[in-house]
């Protein structure tokens, strides 16, 4: 038998589906992005957003709906939350913490391009301010967008050492 914090379950030859006291953990599954872009000089910007019901910098993120992908969640709620459609391209990681209602989340991250579209406030997203990749670490709320934030500086450095060699 396997204790799992106080309930036991048959593992193994013996492992029937049975009934126990345990309920389901809800995962919460949710897609985001780090719209990306080449500001004045060439100097990489990064978005970061404001939610006014947390008040809080964030980026824009959001929950996964019934038979959507988490790549069609990021791009959906980031146009949802910032009015910009983008292009998809790299990975970059994933974020973990309990939720409001204290349920385990995870949010997946790529980093975006923008191809169209225009910010207007809204009900989630009041305000989108492009930073510079370095200076953004202090506007950021919490310290998952912040580790975040490294995995996209190392991303983004041989881009940074390419610019230069081609400027040289």
């Amino acid at each position: 038998m396997l204790d799992v914090g106080g309930y036991c379950r048959p593992v193994g030859d013996d492992a029937v589906t049975t009934l126990d006291a345990t309920p389901p953990i809800e995962l919460v599954l949710a897609g985001g992005g780090l719209l990306l872009r080449d500001g004045p000089g060439g100097v990489r910007e990064l978005a970061v957003v404001h939610r006014p019901s947390r008040a809080d910098w964030s980026f824009p993120k959001g929950k996964v709906e019934p038979s959507e992908s988490l790549t069609a969640c990021a791009l959906r709620e980031v146009e949802e939350e910032t009015g910009l459609r983008c292009r998809l391209d790299r990975f970059v990681g994933t974020t973990q913490y309990r939720d409001r209602k204290d349920r385990p989340k995870v949010v997946a991250y790529w980093t975006m391009e923008v191809v169209s579209g225009t910010f207007v406030p809204n009900e989630e997203v009041d305000e989108v301010c492009w930073v510079e990749l370095s200076a953004a670490p202090p506007l950021l709320t919490y310290d998952r967008d912040r580790e975040l934030l490294e995995v996209l500086a190392l991303m983004e450095e041989p881009r940074a050492r390419r610019r230069l060699r081609r400027t040289a």
